[in-house]
């Protein structure tokens, strides 16, 4: 668990000069960014800003705790994806009316089947068999298979709307169900059944979960560091969306590569922050993390995108494609079978890692 430097040692570390220092690069790149040197100074920015921003969502945790802590990160990690999506709809182009929809669906198959997969292959690997609240994880997971129904799935069979598009009310009424099933997981999760959520089995006890928490004003400082992270790697990223559109033209790949990119590059401090857990036999609160993600990746950017469309130009496509709802279909059983046993072997991770494989590859060649 990250501990947070104290006194004047915090304005000589790491993670305080590198989200300050990726701000500075923002500010001063914002209007030039072209040349390759500046890129790259960009992309390490990005990646120091991530690993800044893990560290200090971490110290947040240990002062909140479970499952606040882990909530603190999602929201945190959602928060970069919405600012990414609404500015690259914004810069328009002719995936803009696509982005919400590749990103979204790019962080359901990223968290379902990567963070969980990832997390349940380590900590099984390392620990012989990981255990965590069936009871919990399995009312997260209803939750983002209900999200992913009515915002992703129900498009494609409406008739009000052309093609993969919700009409204004039904967008309004998607909407409105998102934040009401997400702020409904938040009252369980925090407050009627919170017990549900916090870690159990051995690593319930890890010596490092319980040293001293941080202060109180160490804490609002890692707090604003966080976000000050954040902003340097949504601004950051938004730099580089040109680039990696053009890597991405220049390869022949199909456009909706680009949102797995982004998905990819905004879920790193969460995939990080699970997979340490996950070594230490804190497999639940890897769970929470990754559903949770996924849970305010639609339950927080669809009604964002939604408000967003009164000053947005073009059309929002939200339905999935045949191939999509497929993969989405197989991930939901899988992950219903995985969840239900309350346990897991290193198998049942592995197997989620094989159909994350299977969604990038068909993104590329689809």
């Amino acid at each position: 668990m990250a501990s947070a430097p104290s006194g004047v040692d915090l304005l000589k570390h790491p993670t305080t000069l590198v989200p300050l220092a990726s701000l500075v690069l923002l500010i001063a790149t914002w209007a030039h960014h072209e040349h390759p040197i500046v890129l790259v100074l960009i992309a390490l920015g990005v990646g120091g800003s991530v690993l800044a921003a893990v560290h200090h969502a971490e110290v947040v945790a240990h002062k909140v705790g479970e499952p606040f802590g882990s909530l603190v990160l999602a929201v945190a990690v959602t928060a970069i994806e919405v600012g990414l999506i609404v500015m690259l709809m914004a810069g328009g182009g002719d995936g803009a009316s696509t982005y919400a929809r590749d990103t979204v669906f790019a962080a359901l198959m990223i968290t379902l089947n990567g963070i969980a997969g990832l997390s349940l292959l380590i900590g099984a690997w390392r620990h012989h068999l990981v255990s965590f609240n069936a009871a919990g994880t399995g009312s997260a997971l209803s939750t983002v298979v209900a999200l992913a129904s009515v915002c992703l799935v129900l498009p494609g069979f409406t008739v009000s709307a052309a093609g993969l598009e919700y009409s204004g009310s039904q967008l309004a009424f998607a909407a409105i169900a998102s934040l009401v099933l997400y702020g409904s997981f938040l009252f369980t999760q925090t407050v009627q059944h919170r017990d549900f959520f916090v870690p159990v089995g051995p690593g319930a006890d890890d010596e490092s979960v319980h040293a001293p928490a941080p202060s109180t004003s160490a804490a609002w400082t890692s707090l604003g560091l966080l976000v000050v992270s954040l902003v340097a790697v949504v601004g950051l990223a938004k730099l580089l969306s040109p680039t990696i559109e053009s890597g991405v033209d220049a390869l022949g790949f199909p456009y909706a590569v680009v949102g797995v990119v982004i998905a990819l590059l905004v879920l790193a401090p969460e995939s990080i922050a699970a997979v340490r857990n996950a070594r230490g036999d804190r497999v639940q609160i890897s769970l929470n993390l990754a559903y949770g993600s996924a849970m305010a990746s639609i339950g927080l950017t669809i009604p964002t995108i939604a408000l967003a469309t009164v000053w947005l130009d073009g059309p929002l496509v939200l339905g999935l494609e045949p191939m999509q709802i497929t993969l989405l279909v197989i991930t939901v059983v899988v992950s219903t079978l995985t969840v239900v046993q309350g346990r897991a072997k290193a198998l049942q991770g592995l197997v989620h890692l094989v159909l994350l494989a299977t969604f990038v590859f068909f993104s590329v060649s689809p």
